[in-house]
């Protein structure tokens, strides 16, 4: 998980790049993923200052997830309070107010169903089944006549505050609407993941490790820590010899395209095992989950 400085490190370098608005408002959502979801939060340092201003009785996850709340009064050992300096907190519309803020877009609307009935706010509009694919764009859930819900959008992948600043590499059924803002310039071409290798780091090497995982490769001890290290090069192999793939460890335009593909799973239901045999029958299997059934 990157720091706040890190990041702030990271739209630097994009602009001094000339990258367009689009290119850095998304990789700039991208690199805030573990970041920690606060109502009424809009990228305010997350101190304990700034929690404890936002905590509310109906709003009681600040409380239960924030050591600040539970007698230790300080950050440390806090993981949204690594390597001695902060993170930042959102809520959902505060995540992608704060994101566009950074390539000088500032959306009008105390929140989500405000921001989508400012017509100024947006260069067009349209329901799910219109989104153009090839455009960064701001998401939303309808219930009724309210956005209950915001995030970004992008070749079918979306980054989202909800549980904490989000990424998936495929879209949920739940987005009901788009929106670009106006004066997001520029494309990022369809096929724009950086290729990566034994040595790379970052979110694109987190992202990658989260699909992997997520299809049942190992990837040893450490997991998804945004390190390409051996065991990811070694989980990336066998996800290429599997699909047909060269099996060179390099993750380039085609792995990246087999790793955003759907991923089809299958419930197996084995009847009469002893609890003993189930823990040990999940254990063999990445991601794999035993449910108690009692009849």
């Amino acid at each position: 998980m990157n720091t706040a400085m890190q990041v702030d490190d990271l739209i630097q370098q994009m602009i001094s790049e000339n990258q367009n608005k689009s290119y850095i408002a998304w990789n700039t959502a991208l690199a805030c993923i573990g970041w920690a979801y606060v109502f009424g939060a809009w990228g305010e340092y997350c101190t304990p200052a700034n929690r404890r201003k936002r905590y509310s009785a109906s709003h009681p996850t600040i409380k239960t997830k924030c050591k600040n709340f539970d007698g230790n009064g300080t950050c440390v050992g806090c993981k949204w309070y690594p390597q001695d300096t902060y993170t930042r907190i959102f809520d959902c519309r505060g995540f992608t107010d704060w994101v566009l803020r950074q390539v000088g877009i500032d959306l009008v609307g105390e929140g989500a169903t405000s921001q989508w009935n400012t017509e100024s706010n947006w260069e067009a509009k349209g329901t799910i089944d219109t989104l153009p694919k090839d455009k960064v764009v701001c998401l939303f859930v309808r219930k009724g006549t309210k956005m209950e819900h915001t995030g970004f959008g992008y070749n079918g992948e979306t980054c989202e505050c909800s549980s904490g600043v989000q990424y998936f590499s495929t879209m949920n059924s739940k987005w009901t609407h788009w929106a670009l803002p106006n004066g997001l310039d520029g494309d990022i071409p369809v096929n724009s993941k950086p290729t990566l290798k034994r040595g790379s780091k970052g979110e694109y090497v987190r992202i990658a490790q989260t699909e992997l995982f997520e299809k049942g490769y190992d990837l040893g001890k450490c997991g998804i820590d945004g390190d390409f290290g051996k065991a990811t090069e070694k989980a990336v192999k066998a996800f290429q010899k599997d699909n047909g793939l060269t099996a060179d460890g390099v993750i380039g335009d085609a792995t990246w395209a087999a790793l955003d593909a759907p991923t089809t799973l299958y419930t197996v239901t084995i009847p009469h095992l002893s609890k003993v045999s189930a823990d040990e029958l999940v254990s063999k299997y990445m991601g794999a989950v035993a449910t108690e059934e009692r009849g």
